[in-house]
Parts: structure tokens; sequence; C-alpha cells
């Protein structure tokens, strides 16, 4: 694939990249790219917030590209200090192994297998000296690792920094001189590890990487970056039925955050559709590539089975009225339902009146005696009356 169609590919939902003139330059070499993303296993389940560096890898690994899944076992018993307002807990050696093994299971899902080097970072930085560590240090100063914003609100509220914690950037960096990566991907919260890699392979006299960011996938909350620390996540081993609930749950907004980032849909394709439609496509999308395609239409059928065929008019009781009005509109302003003839007007306009399961286009609707209305007012409002 030539550079641009290639570069377009990469560049899809892609915050920052340093450098994308640089990134051409290598792509225009015709070799493969040596690409890293490095996860730390400091949970046993990988989430759609984890999966969106993975497809990133896959565009990679799809263009020809040599992918290296890095499961940071030794970083991780230090802990990513990124974003931390205090010390991380540290993992046991125990701990990181089982963890690491489930991350092995789980990143197939979307990785080819076949075409995915997978490292550990034990294998280089658990036989380095103390000279060989503290030679290290001297690539890097307290200053400058003071200026990350996390740390220097940690400093100033006067809340521990380990010095583990500041080898933390060096250690990640030494990753991407071991490797001689070409590129390397993370989150836009990493930028100050990223870039420190840059930094250390230029000193190691080392062509230095592309650093591509991608932005932080905001969990069920709306608020948050998924996490599961925050309780707002999706695990991609989470049974169909939840992930389907899960995802209808989210707003319209994020939805198309979530197209971007988890598919290769034609986004402006996507904004045609209705967005309920919309949702649910993407639900099945994502339940199809994690459990299959049969696991995604029963996931689908769960749901409009659970919710969208249930009767909201079964549990009301039916109310007889005396008949004082000839037409809805009058009847809705006389039972203080609507508030005037233009409301109902507007709201006719907007599709938001149904009798009977049909949505009213005209605003006059003639009542009947001895007729059993089911009126759905807006998105909250049910009635079901009959004339006298």
């Amino acid at each position: 694939m030539d550079t641009q169609s290639q570069l377009q590919i990469i560049k899809r939902g892609a915050v920052e990249i340093i450098s994308e003139k640089e990134l051409i330059s290598k792509l225009e070499k015709n070799k493969p790219l040596v690409v890293k993303a490095g996860f730390d296993p400091s949970a046993p389940d990988i989430h759609l917030g984890h999966t969106v560096l993975l497809r990133k890898m896959r565009h990679f690994q799809d263009l020809g590209h040599k992918v290296v899944f890095l499961i940071g076992d030794f970083t991780g018993m230090i802990g990513d200090p990124t974003g931390r307002s205090e010390a991380r807990k540290r993992l046991t050696e125990e701990e990181v192994e089982r963890n690491a093994k489930t991350y092995k299971k789980q990143v197939f899902k979307i990785l080819d297998e076949h075409k995915t080097e997978v490292v550990f970072n034990s294998k280089w930085l658990g036989k380095m000296s103390l000279k060989d560590t503290l030679e290290l240090t001297a690539h890097s100063t307290v200053s400058q690792v003071l200026a990350r914003a996390d740390f220097n609100d940690r400093y100033k509220s006067g809340k521990d920094i380990s010095l583990l914690e500041f080898m933390y950037p060096l250690l990640q960096a030494y990753d991407s001189v071991e490797l001689k990566a070409d590129v390397e991907l993370g989150g836009l919260d990493q930028k100050f590890n990223l870039l420190m890699g840059r930094e250390l392979q230029k000193d190691f006299r080392q062509e230095e990487q592309v650093v591509i960011m991608m932005p932080l996938l905001i969990g069920l909350d709306g608020v948050n970056k998924m996490s599961k620390s925050f309780g707002n996540h999706i695990g991609i081993d989470d049974l169909p039925e939840d992930m389907f609930g899960k995802i209808m749950s989210i707003s319209d907004e994020l939805m198309m955050q979530y197209y971007e980032l988890l598919t290769d849909e034609n986004l402006c394709e996507i904004k045609k559709m209705h967005p309920m439609e919309a949702k649910k496509k993407l639900a099945k999308d994502i339940i199809s590539e994690y459990h299959g395609e049969k696991a995604s239409i029963a996931a689908l059928k769960d749901f409009e089975n659970k919710f969208q065929k249930k009767d909201p008019f079964s549990g009301l009781k039916l109310e007889t009225k005396a008949f004082s009005a000839d037409n809805l509109c009058d009847f809705l302003i006389q039972e203080k339902i609507c508030p005037s003839k233009n409301e109902y007007r507007r709201l006719i306009e907007q599709d938001a009146i149904e009798v009977n399961g049909q949505r009213l286009k005209e605003p006059i609707f003639t009542l009947e005696l001895n007729q059993e209305y089911r009126i759905k007012f807006g998105k909250k409002r049910f009635l079901k009356v009959i004339f006298k």
C-alpha cells in the first residue's frame, strides 16, 4: 500500500503524532517498521479501553509491519505512576505472572498471533547490574521528572514519590532502545514516557521512534477514562448479553468515539443512521469481534426481548373518561398533560406523540366513544383511556 493510504489508516483516531513527517519518511523506505506497545499486567482482564491500542497495532500488522506486544512484567512490579495522585500498590511476581498469562490469551482476539512478537521486559531489565542501572539514571534529571504534572502535584502537596517511580519512565524508555523501535503507541496520558523513549534512543545513537498517541476511551460513566478501578469498563471477556446492555447505555456522543476507536466503520455513513439502530450495530459488531456472530445475534435478541418489546402500557390501569372533548389536543390540555396547543404542535412535529402505536403526523386526531386509546406523550408519559 502506498504511503498516503497507510497514513490514512494509521492516523484514524490518533490524537497526536510526533512527528508525522518522520513517520512518512520511515514509511517511504518500504521496509517493515518495528511497532511497539507496552502493557503492564496490573489487572487480569483486558477491557475495551486497552483495545484502542491493540486495534491500532492490528492496523500496522495488516499493513505489513512488525508488531511487538511488550508485557511489562518487570515494570509492572513498580507500577506506572502516570496520572496517579499517590503511590500505586506494587504487585508481586506471582500476580504479574498470573495476569500476564491472561493478557496473552486475550490479545489474540485482536492481534494476529502468527504475526505478533510477544516479549517480556524482564528479559533485559531483570539482568541489569547496579552499574547499568546507575548509568541509565544519568540520562535524566530530577527536574525533568518533576516537570510531569502528576509528580509535580504530588511533590507540592507533600505526598511521597518513591525513587522506583522516578525510574519508571527511564525503564519504559529503555524498552524502546532494546527493541530498536521505529514506532511506539500509547495513550495520550503516556506522553512523557513515550517522549523519554525518543530521548534515550538519541543518547544511544539510534534513530528516534515516532510516537503515536491515542485518546483515552471514556468509560460507561461518560466522564472518566475506562478503567476497572472506576467500575466503568466493558471487559472483552464479559458475557455477550452484559456487553450489549452496557454499550446500549452509553450516550449518542460517546457512541461516535466508540465507533472511531473500536471499529473500522465509515463514520459518515454511521451518522446517517438512527441513533438507536447505530448503537445496536455498534454493540453487535463489538460482540461479534470478541464472541462471534452467533453470540452477537443472540445478545441483540435478548436485549430487544428484555427492553424494547416490553409493553409500557401493560401495568397501567384502564381509565374511563367522560367524553368532554372531541379531539386529542383538547383532551391533553384538559388533563393538564400538555400545557398548550403550540406545545402540542411542536411535539407532533418531533414525532413525540403516539396513539395505539402510531406516531401522529397531523395535529388533528378525533376521539371516539367506547374506543380504547394507548397514548404516549413525550418519552415518559403513558396513558391508557376509554371514553364514555
